[in-house]
Formats: C-alpha cells, structure tokens, sequence
C-alpha cells in the first residue's frame, strides 16, 4: 500500500520534472516505476539471499529503501538533462531589452 501511494506522488514529481526538461513524462513515469519495481526485487534478493534473514518486516523496509533508490537514480539521470528552451523567448528579446 506504501508503494502505491508514493510512487503516485513520485510519478508526478517526475512527471513535472520531465516538462520542464522538454522531454515526455510519460515515459519517464514508467521508467520510474519499473526502476522502483526492480530496486525493490533486488533489496529484497539481498537481503534474503546475501544477508539470510528471514525477517518479513525488516525484509519489507529494505525492499522500501531500495525502491526509493530506484527513483533516486532515474531523478538523478533526467536532472543531468539540459532544460527546455524554446526559440520565442530569444526571439522576444529586442533591443530595448538590452538597455540597462
């Protein structure tokens, strides 16, 4: 239940994050939820298979950790994007605009 509430709000932070890099938020909410769905499986396999605990509890939280890892790293790839500009901005730009 965690998991779907904050990956809601996490797709639409990301989702705004796309727009302003001018590139579509669609896939980018996917790649967001697949990265949070995949980071999660893997902190679940470590946890039970490298550091054998059979804790459901503590298992769950690492799973969450890892989850928030996954979203982490898909942020960290779309903020190294460059911003959206668009052409009309430097276009309105005029002489007078220059004057100090």
């Amino acid at each position: 239940m965690f998991d779907i509430i904050a990956l809601v709000f996490l797709a639409k932070y990301i989702s705004k994050l796309a727009l302003q890099k001018g590139v579509k938020p669609l896939t980018w909410k996917v790649y967001t939820i697949v990265a949070w769905f995949v980071a999660e499986l893997l902190g679940v396999a470590i946890g039970f298979l490298l550091l054998k605990s059979r804790d459901i509890i503590g298992l769950q939280l690492l799973a969450w950790v890892s989850g928030v890892g996954g979203f982490l790293i898909i942020r960290s790839v779309l903020q190294n994007k460059p911003d959206h500009t668009t052409d009309e901005d430097i276009n309105r730009i005029t002489v007078d605009d220059l004057k100090p």
